[in-house]
């Protein structure tokens, strides 16, 4: 069976090929192993990537670069999207995590509290989205792994702090991300693709001020704004991890920075299942559709039917876009 090498695949091969360090080549390898096509006529090539990635990930965790082995840190994804916080030190980072999700990081009043990632679940609606903490971003932790942790991220969410103590490390925030090659864009934007630069480097962003509940934060905020604004992808949205301010706002926001849509799944002649979608990138087709639902579902499949904007159970194309909260009936 031919390989039918998607031009995702072909397009991380050649970053692959063009790679300058050990993260760059992982990066490809892991798009090169997500992009392939999954059939019989690839489970050899799939093995020899996964074969590389391994070997790749061990030289990477036992290199000897100057006085010490330097740390690599990977974070398997789970639910429907990963997003990684970042921010300067002591932004409340982890307290947002603690808030959002079920996950339990240690929290203190001090900077550099967070040395490694943690993940957590955070439910919006009926999806699960990753949340992922992480340490800050500052000379003092300027690791090679951290950038490429959000790179590999399918979105952002930058944390600023609205206290008094909050330009105090933003400025060195904001110039290590472009200089490591990740570029903040808005939450909405459409990201470029430059070959020149790592798959990811251009990250949708939601840009937060937390701390907001604290005496003078609105001013505080005013004043970075006044001195940095115009170096972030879009105004921060005001929350408080501690006393909840916000919180709604922002998972809705960290949703549609995914891009993603729900797509519901009604078996002919019964009710479709509300309370569990099938998540797909904004832009999938029916017959995208049917290859995650079942994947020999999308080769024999006849005809559908949706229910949507627009839709009361008419017949559609395999090639019909499918947007959020369409109800789909797959006949083959």
């Amino acid at each position: 069976m031919p390989a039918n090498l998607t031009p995702e695949y072909l397009a991380a091969e050649q970053r692959y090929r063009q790679a300058a360090s050990p993260q760059e080549r992982l990066e490809a390898l892991e798009e090169m192993l997500r992009t392939v096509p999954k059939h019989k006529g690839t489970e050899k090539l799939q093995a020899d990537l996964k074969r590389k990635i391994a070997r790749l990930r061990q030289e990477m965790q036992t290199r000897r670069g100057g006085a010490r082995a330097q740390p690599f840190f990977h974070v398997p994804r789970e639910g429907a999207g990963q997003v990684v916080l970042v921010g300067p030190p002591n932004a409340g980072k982890s307290s947002l995590l603690a808030s959002l999700t079920n996950a339990t990081p240690e929290v203190a009043p001090y900077p550099m509290t967070t040395r490694a990632p943690t993940p957590g679940m955070m439910a919006y609606e009926n999806v699960q989205i990753q949340l992922v903490d992480t340490p800050p971003v500052c000379p003092e932790f300027d690791e090679g792994w951290l950038y490429g942790l959000i790179r590999g991220a399918d979105a952002a969410v930058l944390v600023l702090d609205a206290s008094d103590d909050g330009i105090l490390y933003l400025e060195d925030c904001l110039r290590l991300l472009p200089h490591n090659r990740v570029f903040l864009v808005p939450e909405d934007a459409s990201v470029p693709e430059d070959p020149a630069l790592p798959r990811g480097a251009h990250k949708r962003t939601v840009v937060v001020a937390n701390k907001c509940d604290l005496p003078g934060a609105q001013d505080n905020l005013r004043v970075l704004l006044e001195l940095v604004g115009d170096r972030l992808p879009q105004p921060p949205l005001p929350v408080s991890a501690l006393r909840g301010d916000g919180l709604e706002a922002l998972r809705r926001r960290i949703f549609r920075a995914l891009d993603l849509v729900r797509v519901y799944s009604k078996p002919p002649g019964r009710k479709p299942d509300l309370a569990a979608p099938f998540v797909l990138r904004r832009g999938a087709t029916v017959r995208d559709a049917a290859e995650v639902i079942h994947k020999d579902l999308a080769e024999k499949l006849k005809f559908a039917r949706l229910w949507g904007r627009g839709y009361t159970g008419q017949m559609v194309g395999r090639d019909h876009v499918l947007e959020d909260g369409d109800v789909l009936e797959l006949h083959a």
